[in-house]
């Protein structure tokens, strides 16, 4: 049985080059241009550029932790390898400084860089591609202002095959669709403009919905739920884990602030999300919110309208949580460590801390991103600085954390006990502490 896979595999890898050199072999390089000059851009385009690439979350990916803005150099870990994200700063050596308009435009929408070679698809190449080429445009126009940077990419920690730029060719023949997302007439001008964002610049997919074995979106389950960094980005479908629906007007307020009761904080690879989102127009994001909420969908039995009364929410226990029969360990650590926060006082909530009941990390079927909450706490948004939790990674075992979270689960939630929650603890410990 392991040999017909391993051969299955290999025949796969060969037909997928062989298709990807059939269909489109190499694409012609481009030539170099002088630098730009910053002043042959309108202020209005840079400025326009400037907000287009926040929703795209350029300076996150391509920002490396105590690196220059836009300079490149994050790792972004794949099931393939490590892919590493390039320098977009104008320097002419190590950035897009001799890209031309056409070569930018290129990349953002058929995935090929200026010297004619495939760009692997963890540049969302297939979201960009649905953005309008006066959008794209912007952003080149934005990033070719800023100031240059040299700084050289590191090489891509990618095994053969994958190190093979062609095979990615094969892969663009099977998944990519090449084009600008066109307006559905059936829709209001909010929701077409939020589908035009989330489905394309935002690339909201890219991390909320699952992949195949090839790393493309299945799109059969859109936004349904997918993996990042070691973080699982909960399902923004009929779908979602939240216990307590969203409105429109929550989700705005947490893509802008980061921080909505009843639902929580943005934590892990959200967070820069909502601080850039929080520096866009109002409008845009409204509409991000307005499709997002369309997708969401109502209150469903499992996810129940949110109580006016913090008092309420917290001391509303599901009928799965008995909390006389929960784990006894796992009690102590949270009196001592979370209720002071968790539990209400007269005057509601102190420190911000959200009512468990309502929390989607404790009641969604993946536990680690509750693990990592726990191990390394949420630093506060941007726009919300109260909302901070502190993390307890330092001051319990890996036993000791899945106990909490044993307990957390069964006292808070109406869903069924995790499973392997020690060796979950000790994944997210390690993940952590990589770059």
């Amino acid at each position: 049985m392991r040999l017909r896979r391993a051969l299955f595999g290999v025949l796969s890898v060969v037909l997928l080059g062989a298709a990807g050199f059939l269909f489109f072999s190499r694409q012609p390089a481009l030539p170099a241009m002088q630098p730009a000059s910053a002043v042959s851009f309108e202020r209005a385009l840079i400025a326009k550029g400037a907000e287009l690439a926040l929703i795209g979350n350029c300076n996150v990916c391509h920002s490396k932790q105590g690196g220059a803005p836009y300079a490149g150099g994050r790792p972004l870990k794949t099931p393939f390898g490590t892919v590493y994200a390039t320098n977009i700063t104008p320097d002419a050596e190590t950035g897009i400084g001799v890209w031309s308009e056409t070569a930018f435009l290129r990349a953002m929408r058929e995935g090929v860089r200026r010297d004619g070679a495939h760009l692997y698809p963890a540049f969302p190449y297939d979201h960009y591609t649905k953005a309008s080429v006066g959008d794209l445009r912007a952003i080149y126009a934005f990033l070719m202002t800023r100031e240059p940077v040299r700084a050289e990419t590191p090489n891509n920690e990618l095994p053969f095959p994958w190190s093979e730029r062609a095979l990615i060719a094969g892969w663009k023949l099977l998944y990519f669709k090449a084009g600008e997302l066109k307006p559905d007439p059936t829709l209001s001008a909010e929701l077409n403009r939020g589908a035009y964002l989330v489905e394309g610049l935002a690339h909201c997919g890219a991390c909320h919905t699952p992949r195949n074995h090839w790393g493309a979106e299945a799109n059969d389950r859109y936004l349904g739920g997918g993996d990042i960094d070691g973080w699982h980005a909960p399902a923004l479908n009929g779908a979602s884990p939240a216990p307590v629906p969203w409105t429109s007007e929550q989700l705005f307020r947490y893509l802008t602030t980061g921080f909505e009761p009843p639902h929580g904080v943005a934590a892990g690879p959200m967070q820069p999300v909502a601080n850039n989102l929080g520096m866009v127009a109002e409008q845009d994001v409204k509409a991000i919110a307005a499709y997002i909420g369309a997708m969401l969908g109502p209150a469903t039995a499992n996810r129940r309208p949110a109580p006016v009364a913090p008092e309420a929410q917290a001391t509303s226990r599901p009928a799965g949580g008995d909390v006389k029969t929960a784990n006894s360990d796992g009690a102590v650590i949270y009196a001592g460590a979370c209720a002071l926060c968790h539990e209400p006082t007269g005057q509601g909530f102190s420190a911000h801390g959200i009512a468990l009941t309502s929390s989607k990390v404790v009641a969604m079927a993946d536990a680690r991103n509750l693990t990592h909450v726990i191990l390394e706490g949420i630093d506060p948004p941007k726009a919300s600085p109260a909302a901070l939790m502190p993390g307890f990674g330092a001051a319990f075992t890996d036993t000791q954390i899945a106990a909490l979270m044993a307990y957390l689960r069964a006292t808070f939630s109406n869903q069924p006990a995790w499973s392997g929650l020690e060796e979950t603890v000790r994944e997210a410990r390690q993940s952590a502490r990589e770059p």
